[in-house]
């Protein structure tokens, strides 16, 4: 692996583990985001939390990297949609500026390539 992508390794890793325990010492912030027609509202984000950490590891483990990757890329899809909802509707999120919640979408496509890139195989 590039100097350069392993660097990056070790930021995804770290930003993963990172917001994963922010889910649980700030997990208000992402109460108020969830769409209100998903069911189990603490239960979902309390495992999107864990599944960030878990996750997180994972990927700095060669052996399980590209799962760990594929993971990531799945939860990104999977809350995608409390993004958008905080986007479409602004005005229930005072506190949070338009631009930044539609400037979430485009930069969750930066993740999803970031985690992405550690699915494919390095080359030799």
């Amino acid at each position: 692996m590039s100097r350069t992508k392993l660097v990056f390794l070790y930021l995804l890793a770290l930003f993963y583990i990172l917001a994963g325990i922010n889910h649980f010492v700030a997990p208000d912030f992402y109460l108020r985001i969830m769409p209100p027609y998903l069911p189990y509202p603490a239960l979902l984000h309390q495992l999107a939390g864990a599944a960030e950490i878990i996750l997180g590891v994972m990927v700095l483990v060669a052996r399980w990297r590209r799962l760990a990757a594929w993971g990531l890329v799945l939860l990104l899809l999977a809350v995608f949609p409390a993004n958008l909802h905080v986007a479409f509707n602004s005005h229930l999120y005072p506190d949070f500026p338009v631009a930044m919640s539609w400037g979430r979408l485009p930069l969750q496509l930066v993740f999803l390539a970031w985690a992405w890139w550690y699915t494919r195989p390095d080359k030799a």
